[in-house]
């Protein structure tokens, strides 16, 4: 019995032409979408940050703010742009607020935030004195947190104590020149020592982390400690200043030691 077979057949492989693809063009679609989304977030002039609105700046200049903001708002191309951006989705709030903190000393806190499409809010806290610092004949204005943020200040003013304080290095706008914690001990003591004793103080002498004197404008001294209870040294020198040593004999005092114990030694000229 004789056995046929088919005829052997060679298939033709079909050709697959890329631009007939359905999913070819359902990528460049995408594709095209997502270049003009990006064009139009980062290049196109209705996202580019063109107002600057600065508020709350007294001695601040809104010049230097606003120079400062411009060089920071500007994004030079990378590799994959062709022009520089100044577009508000790339304001990077975080570096703006450490370069302006840095540069500009008198401003304790600042809040940006963006107003679509073109606008950044600036609203600027700047520092407060609360006492003036000084180092041989240059003083400062420190604020309540012992930062020195302004220069040649006046020292006659009678509403802030005066500090000194010895050291060698020289100081710079912007540096903690005392603990917040110690500047807070120094007011407490200034505020009862004019308030409650009716005595005034010429100022104040930080000489160490655990010693301060008050330097009253008779001429006399008294000596605080940092580490020990303020509230009894000043009690201390209360009682001292009313038992032992009257308003006449003042003048010749040459300081009252309050910082130790249950004492308050003193000593005349």
């Amino acid at each position: 019995m004789r056995k046929y077979r088919k005829p052997y057949r060679v298939k033709k492989k079909k050709s697959i032409l890329i631009w007939k693809n359905r999913f070819f063009w359902l990528g460049i679609l995408i594709l095209i979408i997502f270049g003009g989304i990006f064009y139009l977030i980062f290049f196109h002039s209705f996202f580019q940050v063109k107002v600057i609105k600065i508020s709350g700046n007294q001695k601040v200049a809104t010049e230097d703010l606003e120079n400062l903001l411009n060089q920071k708002i500007i994004h030079p191309p990378p590799f994959f742009w062709w022009r520089a951006s100044k577009s508000i989705f790339l304001v990077n709030f975080g570096e703006i607020r450490k370069e302006i903190l840095k540069s500009l000393p008198q401003i304790e806190e600042i809040a940006l935030k963006r107003k679509f499409p073109d606008t950044i809010l600036v609203q600027v806290k700047e520092r407060k004195p609360t006492a003036v610092f000084c180092q041989n004949a240059t003083c400062f204005f420190i604020d309540k947190y012992g930062i020195i943020f302004e220069p040649d200040v006046d020292v006659t003013r009678k509403d802030l104590v005066t500090l000194r304080k010895e050291r060698k290095e020289e100081m710079s706008l912007g540096e903690k020149i005392i603990a917040k914690e110690q500047l807070s001990k120094i007011l407490e003591v200034e505020a009862k020592l004019k308030n409650e004793l009716k005595i005034l103080s010429e100022e104040i002498l930080v000489i160490s982390e655990e010693r301060f004197n008050a330097k009253t404008l008779e001429g006399w001294q008294i000596y605080f400690n940092f580490q020990e209870d303020l509230e009894w040294q000043l009690t201390k020198l209360k009682a001292v200043l009313e038992e032992e040593i009257p308003q006449e004999k003042r003048k010749n005092l040459e300081y009252i030691d309050v910082r130790f114990g249950n004492f308050a030694p003193y000593k005349y000229r």
